[in-house]
């Protein structure tokens, strides 16, 4: 990657998701559909492939590991030529937690001791829920989320042994040519309820730490507000929503843009690399593609669609895992944080269990 004064990566220590099994590789972002896998690469070695030829599927785990899948072919769906398969999933009540609700109630006070010590302003902390794989078809539940629970940033890649399913609603990178967007997320409430009084400042720290990353590799005055604290009705909740915009700088690419922005910070915290350091403190697994990236490159056109990978479910080494959480700040209390993890999850652990 060329250096641009911005931060390295985090180290890489989740797995990586694995390429095998009897279905063919397959990827859906939207209306596109790609077909014939043809190249996997360690973005972290090579960035510079998105920046050259190809359709790439892009999963980023928040620990750091970027990889790309080139396909080979890639078209537009306009209607489904056959009938997605059946979803049968884990039963109900078995999914486990990597921490428990007092686990969780304590890491949120050691946060905000972590903020009267003046060691960061907000931390997002969160837990894996995790289930036993029962083999069923992804492309079933990517189905029943599409129709039960839409999200403007679903998708899922399917790589027959390993796959994602993500029903995101959050963007972390849209790019157009040198035009980047990002919008991020902060503040969660339930259908027709206001959002707490910490949501909005705590938006608005977010939003700012997503200017910051952007100035470091936009053209000079190109970074802009563009909405502040939006309110987005989704299935089962309401977020807060800002959104940035920016240019990137001639002569710089994926690799420069990915080491300023990545992992996205609305699921990181401020400032981020102190966040950082908190999270690896406090949870006790790692979260993969949970609050990575996921979506797509088009090197050949220009444009890419990366989301942040939230309510997101992977599959990887025989588990079925769905992370969810909340953003920590002075104001917070353990048990609302608590709440707020399990409104985030229910619905889509209802929709894929049984």
């Amino acid at each position: 990657m060329r250096g641009t004064g911005t931060r390295p990566l985090p180290v890489a220590h989740s797995p990586a998701l694995r390429v095998g099994g009897s279905r063919p590789a397959r990827a859906v972002f939207g209306p596109l559909a790609a077909e014939g896998l043809v190249e996997v690469v360690d973005l972290q070695v090579r960035p510079e492939v998105l920046d050259g030829s190809g359709w790439w599927a892009v999963v980023g785990t928040f620990e750091g590991r970027l990889t790309g899948y080139r396909f080979e072919r890639v078209s537009t769906m306009h209607h489904p030529t056959t009938a997605p398969p059946g979803w049968l999933g884990p039963d109900r009540t078995a999914w486990r937690s990597s921490l428990s609700a007092q686990q969780y109630r304590t890491g949120v006070q050691l946060i905000r001791e972590a903020i009267a010590a003046g060691d960061v302003y907000q931390v997002n902390l969160c837990r894996i829920l995790s289930a036993d794989d029962t083999g069923a078809d992804p492309a079933g539940l990517s189905a029943r989320l599409l129709r039960s629970n839409p999200a403007p940033w679903s998708g899922m890649l399917d790589l027959g042994a390993d796959w994602v399913v993500s029903a995101s609603p959050e963007l972390f990178l849209r790019r157009d040519g040198d035009r980047l967007v990002s919008a991020p997320v902060k503040g969660t409430a339930a259908p027709g309820e206001p959002f707490a009084d910490k949501d909005f400042p705590e938006n608005v720290m977010i939003c700012d730490l997503v200017r910051n990353d952007l100035s470091r590799v936009a053209v000079a005055g190109s970074v802009r507000v563009t909405s502040l604290l939006a309110r987005e009705e989704h299935p089962g909740l309401a977020h807060l929503v800002s959104t940035v915009a920016a240019r990137l700088r001639p002569g710089l690419g994926w690799g420069d843009l990915l080491r300023a922005t990545f992992p996205p910070g609305s699921v990181s915290g401020a400032p981020k690399i102190s966040a950082l350091q908190v999270i690896s403190r406090l949870e006790p697994t790692p979260r993969g593609p949970y609050c990575g990236c996921f979506g797509f490159v088009d090197a050949d056109r220009g444009t890419a669609a990366l989301a942040v990978g939230i309510r997101t479910f992977i599959r990887s080494a025989g588990t079925i895992a769905f992370g969810t959480g909340a953003g920590i700040t002075w104001a917070s209390d353990p048990q609302a944080e608590w709440a707020e993890t399990e409104l985030k999850a229910a619905r889509l652990i209802g929709l894929a269990s049984g």
